[in-house]
């Protein structure tokens, strides 16, 4: 019932999309001026599916998430990292944070749940990566959907945090505070990527893949398909938490129309009973898919709660500059992103 209802709302979207004259193009999606898109993979990726047709960008015209327009990428074959330095004058904290945009494993909300990330954590001085996973663009399988049932994105994600400690001291991150955040289905992949670590889901391409693939810490906001079972409100056992789960940051709202908070609970519940330091928010309204824009919701201000966070499990040092200073909306980037789980 669950995989119905998330297809119902994304092929609505997309048909609201269309009919509205949004914009689309085929040539894919490129990073923003001064970032250079990196390659995850120097030949063809493990389990490679076929997609029908080139990748290709919409931006809506007249469907706004806080009143902006939004973007997202879809028939991504091509899995590529983007990287955010902190800008000058911004004390680099040696953080690393990965992130996982959100689109059902179907489209990827680039900006809303991607780029604008970055915006606001590069001013926390912690290097930002977007990462682009593999997504189809249909619901096929394997094409499409979480482990297992596709591997192609947590195998992305595995080798996304493997090369981003292998850069590390050229980016100047420190290897051992790497973390993962996601939206959504990147919420899902965060907790996938959190638990499953340990699990060799594909060949070795090089000596990056002799790193440790274990994130440091996760963000896991408004996430889907952690509770599969709506008669019992046990966790999908797809992701074994243990106690050797890094630290996790899981929010959502009460009201999210597509991925219920039943998802946060009964992942919070494992990470609790495996002794594993995690923070749960819960919020009476919000929504679903609001990424850092501003809204009249409380909830909005939950970069704040994350800096918060950071401090306290040691990533980031606590009582700076950076850490006084206010959180960044997006202003100069194009915005993006309304995109259902």
């Amino acid at each position: 019932m669950k995989v119905k209802l998330c297809c119902a709302v994304l092929v609505a979207s997309a048909v609201l999309a269309t009919m509205s004259g949004s914009v689309t193009r085929a040539q894919g999606w490129e990073a923003p001026a001064g970032h250079e898109q990196i390659a995850l993979w120097p030949g063809t990726p493990p389990d490679a599916a076929r997609v029908a047709g080139p990748e290709t960008v919409t931006v809506t015209k007249d469907e706004l998430v806080a009143g902006k327009p939004y973007t997202y990428v879809e028939k991504v074959s091509r899995a590529t990292m983007t990287v955010f330095s902190p800008p000058p004058g911004v004390a680099n904290t040696g953080a690393a944070v990965i992130v996982f945009p959100g689109g059902g494993y179907w489209i990827l909300a680039i900006d809303l749940e991607g780029t604008e990330v970055c915006d606001w954590l590069v001013t926390r001085g912690v290097t930002c990566v977007v990462l682009k996973y593999r997504v189809p663009g249909n619901d096929l399988q394997p094409q499409s959907g979480p482990y297992p049932k596709s591997p192609m994105a947590i195998e992305d994600a595995q080798r996304a945090i493997r090369l981003v400690r292998s850069r590390a001291a050229e980016w100047e991150i420190d290897p051992h505070k790497v973390g993962v955040l996601g939206f959504s289905a990147g919420g899902h992949l965060v907790a996938a990527a959190s638990t499953l670590y340990d699990r060799k889901l594909y060949a070795r391409v090089d000596a990056a893949d002799d790193l440790s693939a274990r994130p440091d810490f996760g963000v896991a906001l408004y996430p889907g398909h952690l509770w599969l079972d709506t008669k019992a409100l046990t966790l999908n056992p797809a992701v074994p938490v243990t106690a050797h789960t890094p630290s996790q940051f899981v929010l959502q709202a009460e009201d999210d129309p597509v991925d219920s908070i039943e998802n946060s609970l009964v992942y919070y519940e494992a990470l609790r009973r495996a002794h594993v330091a995690a923070e749960l928010h819960i919020y009476p309204h919000g929504g679903h898919a609001f990424g850092l824009r501003e809204t009249a919701q409380p909830i909005t201000h939950w970069p704040r709660l994350v800096e918060t966070w950071l401090v306290a499990i040691g990533m980031v040092p606590g009582g700076g500059a950076n850490e006084t200073s206010s959180v960044v909306r997006p202003t100069s980037q194009p915005p993006v992103s309304w995109i259902p789980e």
